[in-house]
């Protein structure tokens, strides 16, 4: 992490406050106070990871005081330290107050230092593993394995093998270029319609970089107002604006040491756009509400479906973060443009909503795969995926067939080939056998053409041997267009 967990002690004995603060210091920011009152009024302002509390206080013990920051504060790790061992105090200090550790003076500078680093891995490991149901007395150890089980989970989940492709799809070269970028520490813009994958590919880049053991989060810009996308962006400190009942740790904070992925970034407004920029150049953020700023250690990868260079020059998208979120730009081409990886990407998501569903489907009948391999996918895969599941649901045999299709799949399908069918036909001439020459020319021409050229992939395509297919490039007369 880029910067020390904070302590708070809560001593009315000032030379105890100091010897704590001179072993601490060092390893932790450390904040005191002598009373409950002070400690609540530092708590309000500041975000405290640990507390660790004198068990007997003027007007209050510290069990009493560290119940009533259990419901307020419940994230905060609570230690008491304490120089009387009435076994009525420790009970009531595990029950009611959560505590954590119950330490004893007079203290030892090593044992109480590794204490508290054992509740700030606690601290962390709780924000990496919310989803868990946590009591602050397991051990550091039991859930270091927890997170170590899930985020090795997510691996398995996330690598560029998510991103369904065919052996000569455009997707292969990009994914080759996000594999290299993600091992250096540049910011990156993923650009491409709705529903192409940009998330699966900025989870893939995070996975496959330095910072894959640490956190992955993301979020929507463009569905949030201002207000709020600060506040989960930026944490919020309780009390900030009407509704701001407890402490908030933002997004970029929990992805401190690891990757935010910003999707939507073209919608921001401008007076977001400027507080984005300051996050980036300083790196730093401020909570809403804190008078205090945060050193964050956060790579960024944002995401867009609209044409951001167009939006600097329209003044929509400021220029200098265009600038700094575009280190490198990877463009992920619509569905439409990778006809070859339908037919794979269609029985990835057959197989997935089978196993959900609880269903036996093994396949595609030929004419169900023949009009979804030929419709346009304007919602890209989500579009795609969409239609599978409802597929997979309806279905009563363990193929999938035309009939389960959408009507305007099947009729757009049949549009798009009756065009094409005219297109390749249009402009021949001479007899049956002549006009079939030029037709044939015209597809091996297009199929070069789409593979760059490429006579291996462009053989395999059309089911010729290289050799047969240099034999119809020089009968054709293809070599020159070469």
């Amino acid at each position: 992490m880029s910067t020390l967990p904070a302590v708070l002690i809560i001593d009315d004995e000032i030379r105890s406050q100091e010897a704590l603060r001179r072993t601490l210091d060092e390893d932790f920011t450390v904040f005191t106070a002598g009373s409950a009152d002070e400690a609540r009024r530092i708590m309000e302002r500041e975000f405290v990871q640990i507390l660790l509390c004198d068990q007997r206080m003027p007007g209050t013990s510290g069990v009493e005081f560290l119940h009533e920051v259990r419901m307020t504060w419940p994230d905060t790790v609570r230690i008491i330290i304490s120089g009387y061992t009435e076994a009525e105090d420790i009970i009531a200090g595990i029950n009611d107050a959560g505590i954590w550790q119950y330490l004893l003076k007079p203290w030892q500078p090593e044992q109480l230092l590794l204490t508290l680093k054992g509740a700030a891995e606690l601290w962390n490991l709780q924000q990496d593993n919310q989803r868990l149901s946590l009591e602050l007395r397991d051990s550091p150890t039991t859930l270091k394995q927890r997170v170590q089980q899930k985020r090795q989970q997510a691996r398995d989940r996330a690598g560029f093998e998510r991103l369904a492709r065919a052996p000569h799809s455009p997707v292969n070269t990009l994914c080759i270029y996000a594999g290299k970028l993600a091992r250096f520490d540049l910011s990156v813009l993923i650009t491409g319609e709705s529903g192409t994958g940009k998330e699966l590919l900025a989870r893939a880049m995070h996975y496959a970089s330095p910072r894959a053991d640490n956190a992955f989060v993301m979020e929507n810009c463009g569905a949030l107002p201002d207000q709020l996308l600060e506040s989960e962006l930026f944490g919020t400190k309780k009390g900030a604006y009407t509704g701001a009942f407890e402490d908030r740790i933002g997004l970029f904070q929990q992805a401190d040491g690891g990757t935010i992925f910003l999707d939507e970034i073209g919608e921001t407004s401008p007076a977001f756009q400027v507080k984005l920029l300051r996050v980036l150049q300083e790196g730093e953020i401020r909570p809403l509400g804190s008078p205090r700023p945060i050193s964050i250690d956060v790579r960024v990868i944002a995401a867009t479906n609209r044409n951001l260079e167009e939006d600097v020059r329209q003044g929509r998208f400021r220029e200098d973060l265009f600038y700094r979120l575009a280190g490198s730009t990877l463009h992920l081409p619509a569905l439409r443009d990778r006809p070859m990886d339908i037919p794979l990407i269609a029985q990835g998501l057959m197989e997935r909503n089978a196993n959900q569903f609880g269903k036996t489907v093994s396949n595609f009948s030929t004419e169900a795969m023949d009009c979804i391999t030929r419709y346009r996918w304007p919602g890209n895969v989500r579009e795609l995926q969409n239609e599978v599941q409802r597929m997979v649901a309806l279905t009563e045999s363990e193929v999938l067939n035309a009939d389960l299709l959408s009507p305007r799949v099947v009729q757009a399908a049949e549009e798009e080939a009756q065009v094409r069918d005219l297109s390749l036909l249009a402009g021949l001439k001479g007899s049956l056998k002549e006009r079939m020459d030029q037709l044939e020319a015209r597809v091996i021409k297009e199929v070069l053409v789409r593979q760059r050229w490429n006579k291996t992939r462009a053989a395999e395509e059309l089911g010729l041997s290289r050799v047969g297919l240099r034999s119809k490039l020089a009968r054709y007369g293809l070599e020159k267009a070469e």
